[in-house]
């Protein structure tokens, strides 16, 4: 159920209402995830898919495994829960503070500007859900030289995940450049610059999520960073990822390719929302973080099989 607090404006009104009158289910017990995963793919061909079993961290299914263990590309705003939930844990970041957002946010001379309606000041979790740059923005001035890295590494975000060797493949090195200013820094945290991960890196890091999240759930981080990434994908911005009408949380990343001004998109998330079994990845080469959700959804979709 989305929470009355967000109910703040016309917009989040009526997001809120469209969802609330979609049936949720979870996937099948038993579901043929390769078999979804090729479905899913029809209409994205191109597309990078991995469904990783969080129990037992073995890989479930793929699309594209070859491509996947090759591709390095800009995180986007995928990296924001992760990067949330160590703070908020560590006390160095309060859920509850709130920060405005003009939607004209501008970092060393990029353009980032938010693409959520115009709302009141966010906390951690409206944050989330909405995925604010200037939100985040702030969020990273907060950090302090190799603060990132530390936060990043635990996950396995920025390490070989062993699901490409274990399935016949190569797969190769992460790239993060430690930020050496307060810009470089907010840019790596948006997920825009000076890092590069591959989809196998960022399965490893949600699926450290869900565990982490499920270890401590009575835990003020565990609480706001799950339903964040709850509420992003109900009604949010990764609101696409539900339209398959399957209980599903996770965040939409958009990002420009490294020599050209191609956007690439992300999905990165775990369902169902509440106790997951698995998380799920989407690279898409040429898109953006919706169309990735999109993926998703028929994905879960076709892996739940009819509404309930």
């Amino acid at each position: 159920m989305i929470p009355s607090r967000l109910y703040g404006c016309s917009q989040r009104i009526a997001i809120a209402a469209v969802f609330a009158a979609q049936p949720i289910c979870c996937p099948a017990s038993n579901p043929n995830w390769q078999a979804a995963a090729q479905y899913a793919a029809r209409t994205a061909p191109d597309a990078r898919i991995l469904i990783l079993d969080i129990a037992s961290n073995r890989l479930l299914a793929s699309h594209h495994l070859a491509e996947a263990a090759h591709t390095l590309a800009a995180p986007g705003s995928t990296l924001k829960p992760l990067v949330l939930y160590q703070l908020i844990s560590a006390s160095r970041w309060s859920a509850d503070h709130r920060i405005a957002c003009d939607r004209n946010l501008v970092i060393g001379g990029r353009t980032l500007a938010c693409s959520h309606p115009p709302l009141p000041p966010f906390d951690a979790r409206e944050a989330l859900a909405w995925s604010c740059n200037t939100y985040f923005a702030q969020v990273a001035r907060s950090l302090g030289p190799g603060d990132l890295g530390r936060l990043l590494r635990p996950t396995g975000l920025l390490g070989i995940t062993g699901f490409a060797a274990n399935n016949g493949a190569t797969e190769a090195v992460p790239e993060f450049r430690e930020p050496s200013n307060a810009q470089a820094t907010q840019l790596a945290l948006l997920g825009v610059e000076g890092i590069r991960v591959t989809p196998f890196g960022l399965a490893a890091a949600y699926r450290w999520l869900a565990i982490e999240t499920a270890a401590h759930p009575d835990s003020t981080a565990a609480r706001e960073v799950r339903a964040g990434v709850a509420d992003s994908a109900n009604f949010g911005m990764a609101s696409a990822a539900n339209a398959g009408g399957v209980s599903v949380a996770g965040k939409t990343g958009t990002a420009e390719g490294a020599a050209s001004a191609q956007t690439h998109g992300w999905f990165a998330g775990f369902s169902p929302a509440v106790d997951p079994r698995v998380v799920i990845v989407v690279y898409l080469p040429s898109g953006r973080g919706a169309d990735a959700a999109h993926v998703a959804a028929d994905l879960l979709g076709h892996a739940g099989g009819a509404r309930q």
